[in-house]
């Protein structure tokens, strides 16, 4: 799922493209993409784009009139810049909006389609949508500790929960743990201070460097290959991979269809945690360390 960084990324790429320019037709590949029936979509078209904003992981494009289309990619979603009227080709295409000079494209991968676009009026069409978790560029150490703490939850649900801290999902909750060295199951409301003081000033520095690096990215062309896995990522998509500040081997725990990745020899003081799937199947055989885990894998071979 696009995170902030990228959600910042479009916005950086849309805002010379889009903004100031009439949208001429929004044209809808498939009508579950729409969420609201009110005010109809056809009330955008032929309206001048004003702003754009970033809420959580969407887009909200604002036009005219008050006006404000909001796209959620969720996980498998993707904008594209494309040629003026560019046909909506293949199972993948949801969307194109008509611009002048081009069409922004929607796509979205796979057959779970999660993708969403809601047309909302004003300010409070806005709030309706908005998860409400704090901005850490805008939150000082305080309001950063007591959002996190209003519940005692581990530190990655609590860094993914969109109600909690805007924009975070798997990727860079995984980077931001490993740049502050603590455990992705830590309980909240174990933190002491000098751990809070790491887990902030990690989660600034963490999103700060890739929106700086991905914002420079859309300057120079439309971000078409957004992805959750990308190079100079420090543990996540890194599984099996030497931690780059320890040369240890990167763990995973894997639920679902996610996994997170961390270095147990730099965040859990060399505990292996357990993976759901593996634990319950090995029981009392899982390795608790690192030096267990490597003795199972030399009696596998």
């Amino acid at each position: 799922m696009p995170e902030l960084p990228d959600i910042a990324a479009y916005i950086t790429a849309l805002q010379p493209r889009i903004v100031a320019q009439p949208i001429e037709q929004v044209r809808l590949a498939s009508p579950f993409l729409l969420r609201t029936a009110q005010p109809p979509i056809t009330n955008v078209e032929g309206r001048v784009v004003r702003e754009l904003r970033r809420i959580g992981k969407r887009i909200a494009i604002g036009v005219e009139g008050d006006l404000w289309l909001v796209l959620h990619l969720m996980i498998a979603g993707r904008l594209h810049w494309r040629p003026p009227k560019a046909k909506l080709a293949g199972r993948q295409s949801r969307a194109a909006f008509d611009f002048p000079s081009g069409s922004l494209v929607l796509t979205e991968a796979g057959t779970k389609h999660r993708a969403s676009l809601h047309v909302l009026t004003g300010e409070e069409g806005l709030r309706s949508v908005d998860p409400g978790g704090i901005d850490i560029f805008t939150s000082d150490l305080s309001s950063f500790r007591d959002a996190l703490t209003t519940e005692n939850r581990t530190l990655k649900r609590a860094l993914t929960d969109p109600s909690i801290v805007s924009g975070i999902g798997n990727a860079y909750s995984d980077e931001i743990l490993h740049a502050a060295q603590l455990s992705p199951v830590t309980l909240t409301h174990k933190l002491g201070p000098a751990e809070w003081e790491r887990l902030f000033a990690a989660t600034r520095h963490t999103l700060g460097l890739w929106i700086d690096r991905l914002r420079a990215e859309a300057e120079a062309g439309f971000p078409e290959k957004v992805t959750a896995f990308r190079k100079g990522m420090a543990v996540h998509g890194r599984y099996g991979e030497p931690c780059l500040r320890c040369g240890e081997k990167i763990q995973r725990i894997r639920y679902a269809d996610n996994e997170t990745n961390y270095c147990a020899r730099c965040q859990t003081g060399g505990k292996v945690l357990a993976d759901r799937g593996l634990s319950r199947l090995l029981r009392s055989d899982w390795p608790r360390t690192l030096e267990d885990l490597e003795a199972l894998k030399r009696r596998w071979k």
